[in-house]
Parts: structure tokens; sequence; C-alpha cells
């Protein structure tokens, strides 16, 4: 696929991504964005918040998206290896069963993905997100453990199942540490949903 840097990267090029995912074997799912206000909790703010629903993905993060983008690049006779033992793990071992699947059946095919995966854990941040994030991303906010584990519970009461690395976003949303949002459309991408029934358990009511 080439080296990739953030400053060879490209609307033209995140389109094409976009096309490629839209029309991969994998069955990536168009997930919806609904307004909060339609759901059964009021939240204490003063924005228009949206939220986009990844949970609901067919591996249940937004990481199959990024593996459909990759195997379409995958040069002929060339190998993919992940360290990963979370979503984007997850979204590999999907993907590579469906694509074992296609090749025997001569044809693309999706299959159902089944797991009570928790959120990924990099062991550290790569040299491309890194560089992206240093040019194109204004500022970083940190949310406790404390903060994201009254997110879930919020969600999960609004009826939404979302792991707590998926609900970062939404805490920091309910919490107030994104500045100058008043009155503005804001977009939070819950990011994932693979949790199990004994993991929720450990979250407040």
């Amino acid at each position: 696929m080439g080296d990739v840097s953030a400053d060879n990267i490209t609307i033209e090029m995140l389109k094409e991504a976009h096309e490629t995912v839209r029309c991969s074997p994998l069955d990536v799912i168009n997930t919806p964005i609904i307004r909060w206000c339609q759901t059964t909790l009021p939240l204490n703010t003063s924005s228009n918040i949206h939220i986009k629903l990844e949970n609901m993905q067919r591996t249940g993060s937004f990481k199959i998206r990024g593996v459909a983008n990759q195997f379409a690049k995958r040069l002929k006779g060339g190998h993919f290896v992940t360290m990963s033992a979370g979503n984007y793990g997850k979204s590999f071992a999907y993907a590579s069963c469906t694509m074992y699947k296609s090749f025997i059946e001569k044809k693309p095919v999706g299959m159902d993905a089944k797991s009570i995966a928790s959120g990924l854990a990099p062991p550290f941040a790569g040299s491309l997100p890194y560089e992206l994030c240093q040019k194109y991303v204004e500022n970083i906010v940190l949310v406790t453990d404390e903060e994201i584990k009254s997110a879930v519970s919020t969600l999960y009461k609004a009826g939404l199942v979302v792991e707590p690395s998926g609900t970062a976003a939404f805490a920091a949303i309910m919490n107030e540490k994104i500045p100058d949002i008043n009155g503005k459309n804001v977009v939070v991408i819950l990011s994932g949903g693979n949790i199990g029934k004994d993991e929720l358990s450990n979250f407040p009511d």
C-alpha cells in the first residue's frame, strides 16, 4: 500500500476509502446517526447532540471500516499480520474468515460475528496516527474511569449498550469538558459495543 504520511492524505483519498468501504464484501453497516433527544433520558447540555451508533456495527465497533479498506488494497501475494486482541483484532478475524469463505464459494459473502471482546488498548501510539493527530487535532481532553463508567450507565439506561472505550467522547460531553459548543450541532461517535453481561454488572445503576 506504500508509505502514508499526514502530509499526503487528501480528501480524494478519504472519498476513495469511503467508496471502498461502502462496496466491501464485508458488508459494513451504514450505522445511523440520531439526535440525543430521541432517546429516553435528558442530557444536561445546551448543545444539539447527535450520536453515531458504531456500536451497532457488524463487529461491534468502527474498526471494520479500516480493515475493509486495508483488505481491498492488499497487493497480490501480500499478507497481513495483526497484534490486536481488541476490536481491531476482532474485525481482522471477521474479515479473514469472510475472505476465506468468499474464496471457497468463489463469490463475496458476509458472516455474522459474535464476541464479548471489550475495548482496544494499544501498547503504543502508532507513528502515522500520532502524525495525523499533530496535524489535524486541535486539542485532547481526558476523562476519568469514573466518568466513563457513568457514561456507560447513562447510555445503557437510554437503551444503548456501549463498551467503556466507546463512550469516552460521550463522557467528555456529559462532564462539560468540550469548550465552546453551546448551541452548536455536535456529533458524538459511540465507537463500539463489545461488552459482556459480566462486565456491565460492574457499572453503577
